[in-house]
């Protein structure tokens, strides 16, 4: 790591996420971005994180990585950096370690002297931090508008404090445009009131985003005017000040080759009939939920390749024979038409494969828009937080995909519904929704493979941020 000053026509940016890779992952994919357009950037995380976010960098003369050192914190783990490797609840110190990183987080900023720095949700101390050093601070959004126009906005909380009810939370805040959003259900709620928990004394999540959404000298949102205008707008009425647009971050398509077994599997299907479903790296499915998604996907009749993933330590062998329903592995293996894996695969491959034609995912933007960049027709069931908006943003407002219909109180969903919900888009291909849905994923494909689109929303930011640091664009 080199710690230098600035030169001062070239931007330099620091570049600062939550340790969740879950974060990490969009200000890595911005990172490649912005120094494909020749910014300097400066990357914060924690030592243990460094090699894999080296490994997800581009390399760049322009780019490095400055490795953080983590307080020790009763509670947390030695050598535990991110939130792979920590329970939700352990995870909360997290966010403790980072509030008392602030004097080496100044100590790095003052040497590094960087025109702007990019922080995250948790970091609510830094707009102030920056100020104080001559540095504009911008708070990067990884979730998408929706999500902080419902939650995450100064009408939500009018009183401070005084924090919503779940009925309340139930309905938009005051203000809200009128949308396909026009409540949610009683489970979501639920968990959104997560947001407004103290965990160690510390702040909220509420109160973490609002201080860095209110002090710092600009937004900026990882979506686009076409997807999101109306929430683009409240969220700006709500803060007043800019708000800049990075586009949805399309990742780079995958390099190398799909490793030969999934390969040699996936090609004795027809185009577009495998439906692929995976719930992401820390996103773990309850027994029930693991059985009902399970039967529901066999009984499509449909070839189906399903990744499960289990908390750390765990006998995944056991674990499946414990809660897969009695003979269904059997009967997968006997008919050859399903594939039941642990751990991790090359998704972006998968997804790409002719044979595929259905994602049923957790709803995580990226992963949407990984599906909707192949010819993937996209089944969400979402799991918690944002994932919820992201599945009423992209069924209601988009129409380019479908949500699995759930119990009210406690998100209860079975067999029946799964299979509906797939069968929605994947054969009743000629009646309404299915038909909408397909048509516009095509549209929405197009919009997001559009090179010339996606490079503007960059070099714009690039562009904005420059007049806002005084730096010639020339």
């Amino acid at each position: 790591m080199e710690i230098n000053g600035n030169s001062n026509d070239v931007l330099h940016i620091v570049v600062f996420p939550f340790f969740a890779f879950g974060h990490i992952s969009p200000f890595v994919q911005l990172s490649n971005k912005l120094s494909f357009h020749g910014v300097k950037v400066s990357f914060f995380t924690a030592s243990g994180n460094a090699s894999r976010v080296k490994s997800m960098l581009n390399s760049a003369p322009t780019t490095c990585i400055v490795p953080l050192t983590l307080p020790q914190v009763e509670g947390l783990p030695p050598g535990a950096e991110s939130t792979a490797e920590l329970t939700p609840i352990t995870a909360e110190l997290l966010k403790v370690a980072l509030d008392q990183m602030q004097p080496q987080i100044k100590s790095l900023l003052s040497k590094l002297k960087p025109h702007f720095v990019l922080f995250d949700f948790a970091q609510d101390w830094l707009p102030k931090m920056a100020d104080e050093l001559g540095i504009k601070s911008v708070f990067y959004s990884v979730f998408v508008a929706l999500s902080t126009a419902f939650l995450t906005c100064p009408a939500r909380v009018p009183q401070p404090k005084n924090y919503p009810s779940l009925e309340v939370m139930k309905k938009p805040p005051p203000g809200f445009p009128h949308t396909s959003v026009t409540s949610v259900k009683t489970f979501e709620a639920q968990d959104f009131l997560y947001i407004f928990k103290s965990f160690h004394g510390g702040p909220t999540v509420y109160d973490r985003v609002l201080s860095g959404l209110k002090g710092c000298s600009a937004i900026l949102a990882k979506t686009c005017s076409q997807m999101e205008g109306p929430y683009i707008e409240y969220v700006k009425s709500q803060f007043k000040k800019p708000v800049f647009l990075v586009g949805p971050v399309v990742p780079d398509p995958p390099t190398g080759e799909l490793e030969e077994r999934w390969g040699n599997w996936l090609n004795k299907f027809e185009s577009g009939t495998v439906i692929y479903s995976s719930f992401g790296s820390e996103t773990f499915l309850t027994d029930d939920q693991i059985k009902e998604l399970a039967l529901g996907l066999e009984e499509t009749g449909l070839p189906f390749f399903l990744v499960l993933n289990f908390p750390a330590n765990i006998d995944v062998s056991a674990e499946l024979n414990r809660v897969l329903p009695k003979g269904f592995m059997e009967r997968v293996k006997e008919r050859g038409r399903g594939i039941i894996h642990s751990g991790w695969v090359q998704q972006q491959h998968i997804l790409a494969h002719s044979s595929v034609g259905c994602y049923v995912c957790h709803a995580g933007f990226s992963s949407v828009i990984e599906a909707l960049v192949n010819d993937c027709q996209v089944v969400m069931l979402p799991q918690k937080g944002d994932q919820f908006l992201n599945a009423k943003l992209v069924s209601g407002d988009m129409k380019a995909g479908v949500e699995v219909n759930r119990r009210d109180e406690d998100g209860y969903f079975g067999k029946q519904d799964i299979k509906e919900a797939v069968e929605m888009v994947m054969m009743e291909v000629d009646k309404e929704p299915g038909k909408i849905f397909r048509e516009n994923q095509k549209k929405w494909k197009e919009f997001l493979l559009n090179k010339d689109i996606q490079c503007k929303f960059i070099e714009d930011l690039v562009y904005e941020m420059k007049g806002m640091a005084k730096i010639s664009s020339n």
